[in-house]
Formats: C-alpha cells, structure tokens, sequence
C-alpha cells in the first residue's frame, strides 16, 4: 500500500460525474490513502447518475497543508463549485504549495477559476471546456491523461484508467 498514511480529498457537488468521482476514489483506497468526499456542506448529494455521496468534510474546513493531493472529478459540479472563493482558494493554495491535484473532464473549469493554468501549459479536459482552458492560455492536448508539473490531467469517463494510472504514479512519487 503505497498511499498508506496520506490524505486527498475530492471535491464534490450535486451533478459530480459517478465514475469520475467513485473509480479515483476505489483506486486510492487501495493504494491505502484516506480519501474525504469534501462539500459545500455535509447533505448527501447526488451525483449525474444517481450515485448518493455524503461529504465527508465541508470544503471550508480543509487546509492545503493538511492534504497529500486534491481529486477534482467532472460532471456538472465543477460548474456550481468554481463559483465558491473557498474552492478557488483552497485549489489556487494547492498548486502553490506544488501538490498533485487530479484533474478529469469538467474538472479543468475549477482550474481555470482558480487561476492554476500556466501560460502554455499542456490540459485536457471534456470537448466542452477546450475553449476555456485555450483561452485561459493551456496548449489543448487531446491525450487520455497525462502529468503537467503538479497536475494530472484527465480527458472523460472511458479515460479513467489511464488518469488513475498517472494519478497514482504521480503520489507514489511525491
């Protein structure tokens, strides 16, 4: 169990992507992390399939130096988490302090809210966000997943393999 004794989190809203947010999670688990589910708050929410999610921890209450990486899934949420200064911050403070954020589909929009897209820095993301991240100055890289720096960049859904496998890689080695 590489993970053991390392906490992520990953952040969650109604309309998160169920396989976005469930698969990272399992393959964590298994490494021996502790993942939290962090929210606005702690209600159950449901994700854009139906899968019901109980935060663990509210997004508020967490600090940057407490966690190991931050899991960003897409789906619907992205869009109603972007606009909460608390998500940007703690996000913005994550790539700061040079910590893995996972990043997968819709996902990509909270980083361009939080500011963490470098000029010419290479992401990826769902079709619908392409626009966004090229004009938030990211290469657009239609590539399943991949590591840029800190960041671990996922395309959609049927990509979850290949993002966990970088995702992995990427925490095993600090």
């Amino acid at each position: 169990m590489r993970l053991q004794n390392k906490t992520t989190a990953t952040l969650v809203a109604e309309g998160v992507e169920d396989l976005e947010y469930y698969v990272p999670l399992m393959r964590l688990q298994e490494e021996g992390a502790q993942v939290l589910s962090a929210g606005m708050d702690l209600k159950p929410i449901k994700g854009k399939n139906g899968l019901v999610i109980t935060p663990d921890v509210t997004i508020e209450t967490l600090k940057a130096n407490d966690l190991f990486a931050l899991i960003i899934p897409g789906g619907w949420a992205p869009d109603k988490l972007r606009r909460h200064e608390v998500v940007n911050n703690l996000v913005h403070k994550m790539d700061a302090e040079n910590k893995i954020i996972g990043i997968i589909c819709h996902g990509g929009s909270i980083a361009i809210s939080a500011g963490i897209i470098k000029k010419g820095q290479r992401a990826t993301g769902s079709l619908g966000i392409k626009d966004d991240l090229v004009n938030a100055g990211a290469v657009w890289t239609d590539e399943a997943a991949f590591r840029e720096g800190n960041q671990v960049w996922g395309r959609v859904v049927a990509d979850i393999p290949d993002f966990n496998r970088e995702l992995v890689m990427a925490l095993v080695e600090g």
